[in-house]
């Protein structure tokens, strides 16, 4: 069963970005920092969040509130308090659509889940977790500050405190098997998470992997092996019952799906708060794309003196289809031909019609849909159509 796409309308999500980790994992290209003591730094920066959710809300005007997701960074480092306040002025600013998804992201360490029920308590009712690996060796390799018995431990504990909880895993790591990934993910399971998001490992140049890899010290999995354990993870996910209805989100259901992401991808308005956070607003009835100042030093003042951004910038109409385009495709649901319109790709015959040809694209009434075959050359299907 496919979850029937719903127009987002002038529905609000919010995003709030808390940029501390405990260590920065060799891998991550996002916006963090260190957490070494920044008590006086973390409590201006709630306060900034919380004066800049503001902001924008009067720049908005009165919209119905969508979903809250705390990411980063580790929010599951952020004083329960403060999570709570967050979540207590987004309802005072945003009336909720009605009993809304709020995610947090978080670490499987043993010091953070007892803060869990504590979470929950201020008014979390997602967890995010980032297991990443169930082997200590590979575990070790990613720069992570877990064991698998800890992540197990963590899980568990997770169960008690959320109705609803999510894992991410990261494959095609260095020397990895389909067999070894396989086994891997099979126990996975066991964990009992409704939604998962298994990602293939990326190696950004500016990260300290992406260093490694060009000076030799190690190579990541051929293109070949790559595919087959995309493979592999399609597979195994689909033959427990869950259903890949994002490129790298797989869920037991239709209501086990993320609401927030879901929004976002369907092209709906999302405020971002913290720093570099970004955000979709419609202003005077133009998509406008925004992003904060990055540095924590730079977003606080800056929100101080009415200017929480480095960047506000009006999106023209076709460059407001080729977003939705771009984020659409990587969804069951798609993209509606009017979005194809807007760019001069709906005709026939044409790109659009070659790559429907080919078995990439299908047409399913007044959308279109990546297929089985698309989906795992998604970027390249991309480029083919937008360039």
């Amino acid at each position: 069963m496919t979850d029937p796409f719903r127009d987002p309308g002038t529905d609000v999500a919010l995003y709030v970005h808390w940029p501390y980790c405990a260590r920065i994992c060799p891998y991550c290209d996002f916006n963090v920092v260190r957490d070494r003591g920044r008590d006086t730094e973390q409590a201006a920066l709630v306060g900034a969040i919380l004066s800049d959710m503001e902001a924008q809300a009067a720049l908005t005007g009165p919209r119905r509130l969508a979903s809250i997701f705390f990411g980063g960074g580790t929010p599951s480092l952020m004083a329960p308090e403060a999570v709570a306040a967050v979540i207590d002025r987004a309802r005072a600013l945003f009336a909720p659509t009605s009993p809304i998804e709020i995610t947090l992201e978080a670490n499987p360490t043993d010091a953070e889940a007892d803060r869990f029920a504590a979470l929950a308590a201020a008014g979390v009712n997602r967890l995010s977790m980032g297991v990443q690996a169930l082997d200590d060796a590979a575990l070790a390799f990613l720069g992570r500050n877990h064991s698998a018995d800890e992540a197990r431990r963590a899980v568990a504990v997770a169960g008690r405190a959320f109705d609803r909880l999510s894992i991410d895993l990261i494959y095609a790591r260095p020397d990895q098997t389909v067999a070894n990934w396989t086994a891997e993910l099979t126990e996975a399971l066991d964990l009992g998470f409704e939604h998962v998001s298994p990602y293939q490992l990326t190696i950004e140049p500016t990260t300290a992997f992406g260093r490694a890899v060009a000076r030799g010290a190690w190579t990541p999995p051929d293109e070949d092996l790559s595919a087959a354990l995309y493979e592999t993870t399609q597979a195994v996910l689909e033959a427990a019952g869950f259903e890949a209805y994002e490129v790298s989100n797989h869920a037991r259901g239709v209501t086990t799906r993320s609401a927030h992401n879901l929004h976002v991808w369907r092209g709906g308005d999302y405020i971002g708060v913290g720093p570099g956070a970004h955000g979709r607003l419609t202003l005077e009835g133009v998509r406008t794309a925004t992003v904060a100042h990055r540095g924590i030093g730079d977003y606080i003042p800056g929100v101080g003196a009415g200017a929480p951004w480095v960047s506000r910038e009006p999106l023209d109409p076709a460059a407001a289809a080729e977003e939705r385009i771009l984020l659409g495709l990587r969804t069951v649901e798609g993209v509606g031909i009017e979005d194809l319109a807007a760019l001069g790709l709906s005709g026939d015959p044409g790109t659009l019609a070659s790559l429907i040809a080919d078995g990439f694209l299908a047409r399913n009434g007044e959308r279109v849909v990546a297929t089985s075959t698309g989906r795992p050359v998604l970027d390249g299907v991309l480029r083919a159509l937008l360039t």
